[in-house]
């Protein structure tokens, strides 16, 4: 191709890209678009041909684009082109791409000059392009032709705008030799949006079409209208060059013919022509590449050594060697095992944030759900004294009895402890289930290995349900032993004698409320956290948020965690706890508090409806309001369908009832207290600590036993793709480190050139057209974004009128010959 400066970047780029691009990476080199601005028949095409290389670009007089074309060059190991309207359709023949440009633009313009914002996207692949993108815009021009609309000047420049006004956009402003600088709209509009004039070249064309005697000299030397950048000259092509097939290589020979022969222009020939634009467009995009380079070399280096220590390891790894397979094995069981210790017992390295896992998941279990479960049993104690009335009198039978018999009392004691055998036989099984995700979750790790990781499952597994299995047995055995014999002297049991004085006190005050719990000091604090009051928040517009204090004696809530605003104090006095279902739309988890004797929780109402977040909270609550005896409720109904307590009209068995009752409560609170120390720690020493024990000591002996090692360490096809592309990325990302080494120092950065007096170009501000034609209408668009030094009217945006046009808010109507459109300008430069 015609431009050769750029054959030293190309290559390097391109390794760059490829490197990145086989690894699926982007290497965020976004290079500058070129845009060439200048008046109709200025030269545009021409010089963006010559930049390419190629011919292609329909030429003569007049306007001929009609529409933008937006040229993207793609590196690629073939040379063809190819419309984003014809997917799928290669051109190698330049000439046809041309044709091609043609019918689109007279496809939606027709034939008669008609413009069209549309732009036209042509892809031309190539092995000596650079990835960049190059913007055909028409020419700037003021008089409407043919089917041109009245507002043509402010569509030109509307099109335009969209394009020079991003800031990663070179503007080349495109002004013929034979015109007056001063005015040059090309100019003009590059001031507007590059006020700097960072990312602006002047290109002077049609230097050989000057009259005789006269020059561009001093424009050329940027001293008579300076522009920080400076002006480039060049001579393109005559239409007569064009007609008679004449190629850019000859064309680009007569060029600098010309400049070495031109008295005035010889003295600089070697900073004219199309090749030195090639060479100053070539060292922005190197300056770009450059200044791109730095953030995005860190970002390389980052990933490269985070991929150092896993390539190296795998990079070493033979998966066929035997040795390599059972060192392999014997690591992953090691790391097994101290990956579930971890879980279990707590670690400080890799500590998760979010939820709750393994050992804390299973102390949970232990001390709030367990608990919560075994006063479930306890607290029945409608259902307790109905038994106690039953088991006495059936102890009688037909006699009369004057005593308090001690077989209703063991009969009563035996039944509450042989209940106890379903809420240990859950725990057990909720630890297990808790046991067998801790190990799912530390034999993830084993996925690359599918045979072991299911022979590893399998065998741990079966561990876990056999400890399971002895637990259980040793559990049951322990209640069992509680029943064989019920120990009257235990130190801690109240005796009959103190039985009765507590039914005589009792009579005697009267005193109510949670029955056999002997809370402690109110001055302890149980819990505190926050809980939303759902109930009473639906008559004040939404459930709130409160601050709640749970002592031994009452439930405070605060507005806020200062503790500052007291909003009220419940007292726990004959208080029950409800179960609440979860609602459908409802992310809270619900419980309630109410009083046994039908009297007003707060204010007007009977029970208090309070959330939590998590499921985990609502336990621990829960635990917490058992432990200042608030128990849950729970409903008994009679074989006569009623739920009301027994009426007791004898006193003499009432007094037996009472009895006992306080009896059986004082020994079962031996036996819960017993039952709550022994299951976490029989749990412990059978089922956790076993399990740990078989997976550091026992577990590979039985891997080894399968006779099979070599098979258990095949790798799964997902591993061997990993470890592939792992050793793949490795190499193409310290490739790419290595191209952007050459880059950095085969090539160097050009200095911007200092400041100039620029305020010799005018703003542009064209005026709107007086003699339009009549009944002709405008081409709805947009408005483009306003000139920053104009002050612009604050108020809403831009809206449509009754008949379709663009109109701003406060826009007088004018006649439809008039253009309804503001003079295009560009967001504020900052």
């Amino acid at each position: 191709m015609g431009n050769r400066g750029m054959e030293d970047l190309i290559p390097l780029v391109n390794r760059l890209q490829d490197a990145l691009g086989s690894v699926g990476q982007s290497s965020s080199l976004h290079l500058p678009q070129i845009v060439v601005v200048g008046g109709q028949s200025a030269g545009k095409s021409s010089v963006l041909e010559n930049f390419v290389g190629r011919d292609f670009l329909p030429r003569g007089s007049g306007i001929v684009t009609r529409r933008p074309l937006i040229l993207q060059l793609l590196s690629a190991t073939t040379e063809y082109g190819e419309f984003l309207h014809l997917k799928g359709k290669k051109f190698t023949d330049f000439d046809e791409i041309r044709k091609e440009i043609e019918t689109e633009t007279c496809r939606l313009t027709g034939s008669n000059k008609a413009i069209s914002p549309v732009p036209i996207n042509l892809r031309i692949h190539s092995p000596h392009v650079l990835n960049l993108t190059l913007v055909d815009l028409p020419g700037i021009t003021k008089v409407p032709v043919g089917d041109q609309p009245a507002d043509i000047e402010y569509q030109i420049r509307d099109m335009i705008m969209q394009f020079i006004c991003k800031e990663n956009c070179l503007i080349l402003a495109v002004t013929p030799a034979n015109t007056d600088l001063a005015n040059s709209d090309a100019l003009k509009l590059a001031k507007d949006v590059d006020p700097q004039g960072q990312r602006t070249i002047g290109v002077i064309t049609k230097l050989d079409l000057m009259d005789e005697g006269t020059d561009a000299r001093e424009i050329l030397e940027n001293r008579l209208l300076p522009l920080r950048r400076g002006y480039i000259g060049v001579v393109n092509r005559s239409q007569k060059d064009i007609d008679g097939k004449k190629d850019i290589k000859a064309a680009l020979l007569a060029e600098k013919k010309f400049f070495l022969s031109h008295p005035a222009y010889k003295h600089m020939a070697e900073s004219m022509g199309t090749p030195y634009l090639q060479r100053i467009l070539n060292q922005q995009l190197t300056n770009h590449i450059r200044e791109t380079l730095p953030a995005f070399r860190s970002h390389l280096q980052s990933q490269f050594l985070a991929l150092n220590k896993e390539a190296e390891e795998y990079r070493q790894y033979s998966p066929d060697d035997p040795a390599r397979r059972t060192k392999t094995l014997l690591q992953l069981a090691q790391r097994l095992a101290v990956d579930f210790e971890k879980l279990i017992e707590g670690s400080g390295d890799k500590v998760d944030t979010a939820n709750l896992s393994g050992g804390a998941r299973i102390n949970r279990i232990f001390h709030e759900q367990f608990p919560y479960e075994l006063v479930k049993i306890e607290s029945d104690e409608r259902k307790m004294r109905r038994e106690i009335n039953y088991a006495i009198r059936n102890i009688h039978g037909v006699r009369t009895g004057l005593f308090t018999p001690d077989m209703a009392f063991e009969a009563i004691v035996k039944k509450q402890i042989s209940r106890l055998k379903g809420p240990c036989i859950k725990f057990i099984d909720m630890v297990s289930q808790e046991l067998i995700t801790t190990v799912y979750q530390c034999i993830s790790k084993l996925s690359s290995f599918p045979k072991l990781r299911d022979e590893t499952e399998r065998l741990v597994t079966t561990e876990i349900h056999e400890q399971e299995c002895k637990c259980r047995d040793q559990v049951l055995l322990l209640i069992d032993i509680q029943l064989a014999y019920i120990n009257t002297k235990h130190e801690d049991f109240i005796g009959f004698t103190n039985a009765q004085q507590t039914y005589n006190q009792s009579n005697k005050t009267g005193k109510t409320g949670n029955q056999g719990v002997a809370p402690p000091s109110s001055l302890i604090v149980i819990r505190k956290g926050w809980l939303t009051v759902n109930n009473i928040g639906i008559m004040k517009g939404g459930a709130k948020e409160f601050w709640f204090i749970l002592t031994a004696e009452s439930l405070s809530w605060f507005k806020d965690d200062e503790e500052k605003e007291k909003k009220y104090m419940l007292p726990l006095d004959n208080l029950k706890l409800r179960e609440v279902e979860k609602g459908f739309m409802s992310s809270k988890f619900v419980f309630a508090v109410f009083n046994t004797e039908l009297r007003n929780v707060y204010k007007d109402y009977k029970c208090l409806e309070l959330a939590c977040n998590s499921q985990e909270e609502l336990d621990s609550w829960k635990a917490s309001l058992l432990r200042a005896g608030v128990y849950p409720e729970k409903v008994t109904v009679d074989k006569q369908g009623n739920g009301a307590p027994e009426n007791f009209f004898d006193p003499q068995l009432e007094r037996q009832v009472e009895t006992i009752r306080n009896l059986v409560d004082s020994y079962m609170g031996i036996i819960y207290k017993t039952i709550r120390d022994l299951m976490p720690k029989t749990i412990m020493h059978l089922m956790i600590n076993s399990v740990k024990e078989f997976i550091s000591s026992e577990l590979l002996a039985q891997l080894y036993a399968l006779g099979e090692c070599s098979a258990l360490m095949d790798e799964s096809p997902e591993q061997q793709k990993h470890r592939e592309e792992v050793l793949h990325k490795h190499a193409a990302l310290k490739e790419a480190l290595a191209v952007i080494g050459e880059i950095s120092t085969s090539t160097c950065t050009t200095p911007l050139p200092p400041p100039v007096d620029s305020s010799w170009i005018q703003p542009s501000s064209p005026t709107i057209p007086k003699n339009s034609v009549t009944g002709s209408k405008p081409v709805i668009r947009g408005h483009a974004p306003r000139v920053p030094r104009v002050p612009t009217p604050t108020g809403p945006t831009a809206f449509p009128s009754t008949d379709g046009h663009q109109q701003l808010p406060g826009q007088p109507n004018r006649a439809p010959s008039v253009p309804r459109r503001q003079p295009p300008a560009i967001p504020n430069v900052k």
